[in-house]
């Protein structure tokens, strides 16, 4: 198969790989559901060592910088609760987790979630998290531009393969919000 963006040597359906994603990610891909088919979901193998944005876009396809969306775990704090949430803005972005995110959570303060909090609550690898699979009841703060694309490039639960969804299934993932202005230059 060939993938729909990037240059990639092996693409498939992510349903014909659920034995290469964490489990989280294949149980979600497993009991998808929504407008875009499970198969529109395309698993594509990549080297750790081309994990870096620069040198991924480098080696993968120059296209892919304005193609790919990060996916960050946010902790907003209200009184003694916390709210873990993941956050989906393009790469050319950041997210803005002292505006939006706190808003959008009603935080008094809001921050990333140390990499051990992130890894652990979601079951995935850090620098792979993607959204699709996370604990439920979880909020999916995505930029409205994600949704926008074609086709997205975002993390596959591990360092090693990246999923290429399309933009508009992370509207409807679950727990997802929409908004404008979550991930700025």
């Amino acid at each position: 198969m060939r993938a729909p963006i990037g240059h990639f040597d092996q693409a498939a359906p992510a349903p014909d790989c659920l034995d290469v994603l964490t489990r989280p990610v294949a149980d979600a891909v497993r009991h998808w559901r929504g407008s875009v088919p499970a198969d529109q979901i395309v698993y594509v193998d990549t080297d750790p060592q081309w994990a870096d944005t620069a040198v991924f876009v480098e080696h993968y396809g120059q296209e892919l910088l304005e193609q790919s969306a990060n996916c960050v775990v946010v902790a907003g704090r209200r009184g003694g609760e916390t709210t873990l949430a993941a956050c989906v803005v393009l790469s050319t972005t950041r997210v803005d987790v002292n505006g939006t995110v706190r808003r959008q959570l009603g935080a008094r303060k809001a921050s990333f979630a140390a990499m051990d909090t992130a890894t652990g609550e979601t079951g995935m690898e850090y620098g792979g998290i993607t959204p699709i699979g996370l604990p439920d009841g979880w909020p999916v703060l995505v930029d409205s531009a994600v949704v926008d694309l074609p086709y997205v490039l975002v993390g596959s639960g591990r360092r090693r393969g990246k999923l290429l969804v399309p933009g508009k299934a992370f509207a409807e993932l679950p727990g997802a919000v929409v908004l404008e202005g979550l991930g700025i230059a």
